[in-house]
């Protein structure tokens, strides 16, 4: 539903042309480095966890770590109060508290047991629901209203002839799909890998997630006469409108399908940091945990802080993609396997060029005008090159892990 509305909101701010425009050259930068970040990822068969204690060392990967966990509880709170409010809107005797907590309940067992498993089969069964939905949609607004032609023209009277560019910073925004992607991206087979990099996270994936539904969604936004403010619940009414209880089902299983990895990525790394700190639960107990919060926030009013909350470690997730791909083309260019180093307490060099490059594009995102725009991509060239930098300069002191230490 998220690449729906985004599509619809860049298309009313920027024009179709610029959306489409952002979007494909999104799809590209994606795919490219996502493919680099799932060969990692499956020929080393660290998770974001672990491959940020080398690149920040055992102590600095708690901050990977809380980031990424805390980005994927915001997600589910987003996602899970889409299925609530369409929850308690179809259904008017069910309350949205009510209805938010039938939604974690179901929610926190779908990622227990044999994860690479059971949520292959339960994305499998729900693809299908998804893809028809969507269709259907499009579909029945047009059996409705008639084919808008218009589309193609849909936003400003004027757009900017650079709206291009602000729509693909925008995207930019959501590199934590990367960081997902490099997630699973471990549990697979070396001989997939192929597969893998260039099909299940590659360009195909990418296309379907940001261009198939920002075209849709550019559709319905500017066919539907009752989406009048685009926003999540505009668009959920207008499906529910559309479609029906079937509506209620596409909605359910478009919002699932996000949520398992969602609570996967929250759980996975509320459970690293616990075990960084000495404190070792069950993997079930962390889902429950990450169940807990995820329905406090459903209940609070926080999405303005939320959203504020993601444009800021948007720019943090950035620096990272920029240190990572920094450290897997310089593993890529040895001639040789160098022997394995101690783990450092914290890794000065990569902890450096992740600071530097993260305060650089927070000053650039609070700058007015064009400066802000360039803030994404600032902080991705700076965060390779400081690490690249760092990495030949061998900084120093290193502070050595603790002999006791587990990581």
């Amino acid at each position: 539903m998220f690449y729906i509305i985004v599509g619809g909101a860049l298309a009313l701010d920027f024009g179709t042309f610029n959306a489409i425009v952002g979007m494909l050259l999104s799809v590209v930068v994606y795919s490219v480095i996502t493919c680099v970040m799932t060969k990692h990822a499956i020929m080393t068969g660290h998770s974001v966890t672990s491959f940020s204690v080398e690149l920040f060392g055992s102590k600095g990967s708690v901050l990977a770590a809380m980031i990424l966990g805390a980005t994927a509880i915001y997600y589910a709170v987003f996602e899970g109060s889409v299925i609530a409010f369409a929850l308690s809107h179809f259904f008017s005797s069910i309350s949205y508290s009510v209805a938010a907590l039938l939604v974690v309940i179901y929610s926190v067992p779908l990622v227990l047991g044999k994860i690479q498993v059971w949520l292959d089969k339960l994305n499998g069964f729900l693809l299908p629901i998804y893809l028809i939905g969507l269709a259907a949609a499009v579909f029945i607004s047009v059996y409705e209203y008639g084919y808008k032609t218009d589309w193609m023209t849909f936003g400003p009277e004027n757009p900017s002839p650079y709206g291009w560019w602000n729509c693909f910073v925008y995207y930019m925004g959501v590199w934590v799909l990367m960081l997902f992607a490099y997630e699973y991206a471990k549990f697979g087979k070396p001989s997939d890998t192929r597969f893998h990099s260039k099909f299940n996270f590659g360009y195909p994936f990418y296309f379907v997630t940001i261009v198939v539904n920002g075209a849709c969604g550019i559709y319905l936004v500017s066919s539907v006469p009752s989406i009048e403010k685009i926003s999540e619940t505009s668009v959920v009414l207008a499906i529910l409108n559309l479609l029906g209880i079937w509506g209620l089902l596409f909605v359910w299983a478009t919002q699932t399908r996000i949520n398992t990895a969602n609570y996967f990525v929250a759980t996975t790394n509320l459970r690293n940091i616990g075990q960084i700190f000495g404190l070792r639960l069950s993997w079930a107990v962390w889902a429950a945990v990450v169940g807990c919060f995820v329905y406090l926030l459903m209940l609070a009013d926080v999405f303005k802080y939320l959203m504020e909350a993601l444009a800021y470690q948007g720019i943090i997730v950035v620096a990272w993609v920029g240190v990572a791909l920094c450290k897997i083309i310089e593993a890529s260019e040895a001639k040789f396997s160098a022997p394995p180093t101690p783990t450092k307490s914290i890794n000065i060099g990569g902890i450096g060029a992740w600071t530097v490059a993260s305060l650089i594009g927070v000053a650039l995102m609070s700058s007015p005008g064009l400066l802000a725009t360039f803030s994404a991509p600032a902080t991705a060239v700076v965060a390779y090159a400081a690490m690249r930098w760092a990495s030949k300069v061998k900084v120093k002191p290193e502070v050595p892990a603790d002999a006791g230490e587990s990581v």
